[in-house]
């Protein structure tokens, strides 16, 4: 029903019109119209597409699209602007017609990356009542068939690289439907439904074990028990629905070989009120995409299963409501850590940081041979005054593993980019005059995102930093989402980061 060519102008200009003949579309448009839609696309920023309608030999409408990707991108960019393809997309799929194609001119990029940002285009949440037939019947399902050209304009039929790129894909997808999840449906326990039943799926590759409710004070997990104990409900909830939400921790456990260990540590507030640190009404709306550093997370750790990495690698979800009842913890409440610390409450709405606290103490205390620990979060509404929308912040320990985590995002197409690292200096800002650390700053404008990416690495075991492990924080408030609908981040920069088939 349709076809959309996408890439740079030039290479528009110098493959489609071979490209035709094989898409059965050779004699149906007219070279002058075909130049003429080319000509039209803005060879430095891209965009479209320019469209024409061709009939086809039995009749039918057939939409012929061209979309250009900008010619040049700076140095903290895509090489191909996977977030304009992204758009581009988006607009692959037009109205009328349940079959289409998309062909993606990748002048010899890595396709993986390329796969995954044209999956972000395609959100699968939605509870929506439109979407019937006249007929009364349910539409049928769109289909999207993607095919990618190389530079002297064959085929690519490379299994490797469409596998991955399907894969993380499917990997991105699945980020951002539970991101886009209300928090009704989404509680802690949907969510570890949702784990066990990814878990059943690659078994026996994973191992998962909880750590739920009044276990987590019981062994020292103070700080995701304290954020997350007054959603611990049970009982009725709404009108005669039963819900239960009790702060958990969920760890999985993949044994892949090869000589590097990792940990992922993912923040999962699946609602945030602000506690008694209460939002105001227009900031507490979105506030169920705060647990998309665990979306993230757990979309690349089983994205990098089904792709075989060969590292060792687990996966520590901490996930909580921050709710309000007469157990929610108070401001001027102290808190002990999991890492043995206390923490002095001054914002009740710096939660996650005290959740991803016990995350990685647990994962820099128990896994052993540890090499790396990960956390992601969207952690402060600062990280996008420092990196803005498209990139998430990383604070990252030692220099070289700041390069690499950088590298990752600028090949994943899940953007990144470093901020200050002087724990040194920034720790002051959570000074207490009668615990630890307090949990928010005393001063907003003194590097807040490494602030906060500080304070996580403040509970790392201490024989781990000694040795020194490597650590990274990742802010990604920004990129999680645009509008009202999750990106899928995250994925790409772990396939990335675990040297994934594809992702290398």
């Amino acid at each position: 029903d349709s076809t959309m060519i996408v890439g740079k102008k030039a290479s528009i200009e110098r493959l489609t019109p071979g490209l035709l003949g094989n898409l059965g579309l050779k004699d149906l448009i007219a070279k002058p119209i075909l130049d003429s839609m080319i000509s039209s696309l803005d060879d430095k920023s891209g965009g479209g597409p320019s469209t024409t309608l061709l009939v086809t030999k039995d009749e039918k409408i057939h939409k012929f699209m061209v979309a250009g990707l900008p010619s040049k991108v700076s140095r903290h960019n895509h090489p191909m602007a996977v977030h304009t393809l992204t758009s581009m997309a988006a607009k692959a799929t037009p109205k009328g017609g349940n079959k289409h194609r998309l062909v993606v001119l990748s002048d010899d990029s890595s396709v993986a990356p390329l796969g995954l940002a044209i999956a972000k285009a395609f959100s699968l949440f939605n509870m929506k009542t439109g979407g019937k037939t006249q007929e009364g019947g349910e539409d049928e399902p769109k289909q999207l068939h993607i095919a990618f050209v190389k530079s002297d304009g064959s085929l690519l039929d490379d299994a490797q690289q469409l596998q991955a790129a399907q894969v993380a894909g499917k990997g991105a997808q699945l980020t951002a439907r539970l991101v886009d999840s209300h928090p009704e449906l989404l509680t802690t326990e949907k969510f570890s439904e949702e784990v066990q039943q990814l878990v059943k799926a690659h078994a026996p590759k994973v191992k998962m074990t909880e750590i739920v409710g009044e276990d987590l004070l019981d062994k020292g997990y103070g700080g995701l028990y304290g954020v997350g104990k007054a959603a611990d409900y049970g009982g009725l909830y709404g009108v005669g629905k039963a819900a239960a939400c009790p702060p958990r921790m969920i760890i999985l456990e993949y044994n892949g070989g090869g000589s590097e260990t990792v940990a992922l540590v993912g923040k999962g507030i699946v609602f945030d009120t602000g506690g008694l640190s209460l939002k105001p009404k227009v900031g507490m709306c979105g506030m169920k995409m705060d647990m998309g550093g665990a979306a993230g997370l757990l979309g690349g750790f089983f994205s990098a299963v089904e792709l075989g990495v060969s590292k060792n690698v687990t996966l520590i979800l901490c996930l909580a409501e921050n709710a309000i009842n007469e157990r929610a913890t108070r401001n001027d409440d102290i808190l002990t850590m999991y890492s043995g610390k206390t923490v002095e409450v001054n914002n009740a709405d710096a939660e996650g940081r005290l959740v991803l606290g016990d995350g990685v103490a647990h994962a820099s205390k128990h896994i052993e041979n540890l090499d790396l620990i990960v956390d992601m979060a969207t952690l402060t509404g600062a990280q996008l005054v420092a990196t803005g929308k498209k990139h998430a912040a990383i604070l990252c320990n030692n220099e070289e593993l700041e390069t690499r985590v950088f590298k990752a995002g600028l090949h994943s197409g899940d953007l990144c980019y470093p901020v200050l690292y002087m724990p040194e200096h920034l720790m002051d800002e959570f000074k207490s005059e009668v615990a630890d650390m307090k949990n928010s700053v005393k001063d907003r404008s003194n590097a807040q995102t490494s602030c906060a990416g500080h304070f996580i690495e403040a509970h790392l075991d201490e024989t781990y930093q000694e040795r020194g492990g490597g650590y990274v924080h990742v802010d990604m408030a920004g990129p999680a989402f645009i509008g009202d609908r999750g990106t899928g981040y995250g994925v790409g920069l772990v396939l990335s980061l675990l040297e994934a088939p594809g992702f290398k």
